[in-house]
């Protein structure tokens, strides 16, 4: 038989699985976060008429002459360059700017997405569109993210309380007035927190002791307290020590930093620009931060940290395996994952209410069919010449 129908049909097959990659990348032009394939072709063995010979003193050398045998799909390349951007306003959907891809558990098995359409299930588990469960690093009771322990299943807590926090320390700020007169008293208040949680008032009195013509000398006091503490200013910063103050209200222990007090003239002003502790709340929504932290919003207006989303990278990202769902597998040839946070070395940031688009091309992809269509119907008619040279051979003799 003729090699060029041989040839031939191998050009059909190429062209096929050309025209079957182009085909699947533009039915998954609107697939979140899907990665254009393309088809690499390479020839096949050729064969060898006659060998290469070598130069003489009165003939040159010659070259081999090779008759090739086909083409052959070499490989089907990924390219994972990044898609654009759409916006969906929901705080589960999320977007890898930059290298990455989420981890994900399915069946038991370790699956790697970039599509970020997210939920939360009946658990209060952070899942994909397939059921496949998010991974990451879940934070303890205090908030705290072990970023180096074992990864677990994202999972919002959506019945928890956050458990009260008795006050304990506490600060106040801004400046009492150097001309003030004798006896003259000054009265803040600011709320703090026993240890179930409910509101107490502290309420701290700064009265001058000095005589009249002396600078001024104040006392802090506070109902319930024996502490007494005189501050004292040179030039309107304080010069006296200690410069703190414990209040007691219903047996709870304040400190209270008066450390960053003034003492400039005719202005009176005191506030409490920080008090820790906080009454018992529940969680009634949450914040993904860009390095890929869940942050829990509770009734009683504080936020802690629910857990990070862990994020993956690979050698060779073109090493990964396709495993349906918008799912990779890692290989061989992939390297081993490492994981990281977002926005750590060599990972890019996360952004909720987003979702990475197809990067599938549509004026390459239509160019692409052209290609195809015309590269199978060129090796189509090589087919067809060589059939019609075999009915002249076999025409020789009738």
């Amino acid at each position: 038989m003729l090699r060029s129908l041989y040839s031939g049909i191998s050009g059909l097959r190429a062209h096929q699985t050309m025209l079957d990659v182009t085909a699947n990348n533009i039915a998954n032009v609107n697939t979140t976060a899907f990665k254009s394939s393309s088809a690499q072709f390479q020839d096949t063995l050729s064969q060898l008429t006659h060998g290469a010979g070598s130069p003489q003193t009165v003939v040159g050398g010659t070259n081999p002459a090779q008759v090739g045998l086909g083409v052959q799909v070499a490989g089907i390349s990924t390219n994972f360059a990044q898609g654009s951007t759409q916006s969906t306003g929901r705080a589960t959907d999320m977007m890898i700017s930059g290298d990455g891809f989420f981890v994900t558990q399915l069946a038991g098995q370790t699956l790697y997405s970039r599509a970020g359409a997210f939920d939360f299930d009946a658990q209060g588990r952070l899942v994909s569109p397939s059921g496949a469960l998010v991974q990451g690093w879940n934070a303890d009771a205090a908030g705290t993210v072990n970023q180096g322990g074992a990864l677990g299943t994202i999972t919002l807590p959506l019945t928890t309380i956050q458990p009260p926090l008795a006050s304990a320390k506490a600060t106040v700020t801004g400046n009492l007035p150097a001309d003030a007169a004798p006896d003259a008293t000054v009265v803040r208040e600011f709320t703090a927190y026993d240890k179930t949680g409910a509101a107490i008032q502290v309420s701290l009195t700064f009265k001058n002791t000095a005589a009249i013509g002396v600078a001024p000398t104040w006392s802090v006091s506070s109902p319930s307290s024996t502490d007494t503490p005189l501050l004292t200013f040179a030039g309107g910063v304080m010069t006296s020590t200690p410069n703190k103050f414990t209040a007691t209200v219903n047996g709870v222990d304040i400190d209270v930093d008066l450390s960053t007090i003034s003492g400039a003239a005719k202005l009176s002003v005191l506030t409490a620009t920080s008090t820790d502790g906080h009454a018992a709340g529940s969680l009634t929504s949450f914040t993904l931060g860009a390095d890929g932290t869940l942050t829990g919003l509770f009734s009683n207006g504080k936020q802690q940290s629910i857990g990070r989303i862990a994020l993956a990278t690979f050698t060779n990202p073109g090493g990964l395996e396709k495993a349906g769902s918008s799912e990779y597998r890692s290989t061989t040839n992939s390297g081993t994952a490492v994981l990281g946070a977002a926005g750590s070395a060599g990972m890019g940031t996360l952004t909720s209410g987003s979702l990475e688009m197809s990067n599938v091309d549509l004026s390459q992809e239509f160019t692409n069919l052209i290609v195809a269509q015309r590269g199978f119907q060129a090796n189509a008619r090589i087919i067809t010449t060589s059939d019609e040279v075999l009915t002249e051979l076999t025409n020789l003799k009738r």
